[in-house]
């Protein structure tokens, strides 16, 4: 539960911290979070607000390296904040100071910065779910944040196995994509695909059969390729980007094509929406409740 009152920051061997200035050289690395390609290139990323910071600390695989938070959000995160359960820095400043470091109004007044770690490869994703029923997304060339945030929000709600990302589909865990996806960037397993050819040719051998999603006419209606409700399943779900759509090359690497039956006169949907649509048919029915 939050705490009521604050626990003395700076005692000996407390990992709270007082910070009075934005120069602090130990809260350097809130300098550079507007910047995705530095805090990528540095090995860095950003988690932003109260449930985004908590879903870091208490659900996710990365590593917190500190955490720096107004006093009113140290009173809000006090049970995953306090001394005893926190080995890392906690950095504990005024709104104005962490506006100054942030460079912007940081109005939930909560940060933290983890380390990315390694990478995982597509092929530790095609292998997790190995042996029942699984679904997993592949984005191809989704190039806007917001769109990326939702799509993994939306996966993991309906218990996507993972996500692989390739062409220039954008960085799920740059800062406004964790916030979007409230978090689930950091729980939900995902992997850069550098050889679709490769990857596809994988995932067939595993059983998976990949679907790709289209705003075309010609395409099958959705639910003629999903399958029976409580039919165990492996499916891949193929997006692209909302101009384009899939590539080329990973439309030619589809089993099939399917599109999501609308009215006339609109002729598609946001791709985090389409997404939305798409795992709730294909999900496997034992992980929604």
């Amino acid at each position: 539960m939050p705490t009521e009152s604050l626990p003395d920051t700076d005692a000996p061997g407390s990992p709270l911290h007082r910070v009075d200035f934005p120069d602090d050289p130990r809260i350097a690395d809130y300098r550079c979070i507007r910047d995705r390609a530095m805090a990528r290139a540095r090995g860095l990323l950003v988690a932003e607000g109260r449930f985004v910071v908590r879903t870091l600390l208490e659900g996710s695989r990365f590593s917190p390296r500190s955490i720096l938070v107004t006093d009113a959000a140290m009173r809000s995160l006090g049970d995953v904040l306090a001394p005893d359960s926190r080995s890392c820095p906690v950095y504990v400043a005024s709104q104005s100071v962490m506006n100054a470091v942030a460079g912007f109004d940081i109005h939930r007044g909560c940060l933290a910065v983890a380390e990315r770690g390694p990478d995982l490869r597509p092929q530790a994703l095609i292998e997790s779910d190995r042996g029942r029923a699984s679904i997993l997304l592949l984005l191809d060339g989704v190039n806007n944040h917001d769109n990326v945030g939702g799509v993994f929000r939306s996966a993991l709600a309906f218990g996507a196995g993972g996500v692989l990302c390739s062409g220039d589909t954008v960085d799920p865990l740059y800062r406004k994509a964790i916030r979007v996806s409230m978090g689930a960037a950091l729980r939900l397993p995902f992997s850069p695909v550098a050889d679709l050819s490769e990857t596809a040719t994988m995932l067939k051998q595993a059983g998976y059969r990949l679907v790709a999603l289209s705003a075309g006419k010609r395409a099958a209606r959705l639910e003629s390729a999903a399958p029976v409700r409580g039919q165990n399943q492996r499916v891949v779900l193929m997006l692209g980007s909302e101009g384009a759509g899939l590539g080329d090359e990973a439309s030619s690497l589809a089993d099939e094509v399917v599109r999501i039956p609308m009215r006339p006169g609109v002729d598609s949907l946001n791709v985090a929406a389409a997404a939305a649509i798409a795992l709730w048919r294909f999900a496997p029915p034992d992980r929604l409740v």
